[in-house]
């Protein structure tokens, strides 16, 4: 069960997002104190109490406002009383939305939950409109994830240097050749 994320869910997901990114699903400067870290957890906060986060476009060097809507998740009735298990968080881009991050607790993986989060994930309204996938190519669950997104017919388009990029096959033509252009521009190296 999912239920849209708000500031009160921010300590939870700090500790998963810190988690994965020791264990290496996120970026690693995500995991400590680090200046990275600060400026993302005030840049999360700002998505959950708004709806949006402000960034730079590197195409044309102006501010904009990018929305960001997310959910917590429950494998379970939410109204348990134990806390979210899991999250995800969508970024929007030209025409629809990239899931940006998602995560669920290491010690419930595996039964069958990364499946329903994916799952409740891509049938909110920014997932059915959702084109693109990021993945650090280092992560152990990478096989994990790309297994799961196959079924929402997200192909794998290539790898820049830390990231495993993938593609939804009805993405809008000009979201695929922005990332086929991203991804041929910054090849991984062999």
């Amino acid at each position: 069960m999912l239920a849209p994320a708000h500031v009160g869910h921010l300590a939870m997901l700090r500790a998963l997002i810190r988690q994965a990114s020791a264990e290496g699903s996120f970026a690693s400067g995500l995991a400590g104190d680090t200046s990275q870290s600060v400026e993302f957890f005030d840049k999360l906060k700002r998505a959950l109490v708004h709806g949006y986060f402000i960034e730079e476009d590197p195409r044309s060097g102006r501010v904009e406002s990018v929305s960001v809507p997310g959910y917590v998740f429950w494998a379970d009735d939410r109204n348990s009383s134990n806390p979210p298990m899991g999250f995800g968080l969508f970024r929007a881009i030209e025409g629809g939305y990239e899931l940006w991050l998602a995560g669920l607790e290491l010690g419930r993986r595996g039964g069958g939950h990364g499946r329903a989060l994916i799952d409740s994930l891509f049938n909110t309204p920014p997932g059915k409109k959702t084109w693109v996938v990021r993945i650090p190519r280092g992560s152990k669950y990478r096989s994990t994830v790309e297994h799961l997104l196959g079924p929402h017919h997200f192909q794998p388009v290539g790898d820049t240097p830390n990231l495993r990029w993938f593609l939804r096959r009805d993405a809008p033509y000009t979201v695929a050749v922005r990332v086929r252009d991203i991804v041929d521009g910054h090849p991984a190296p062999n």
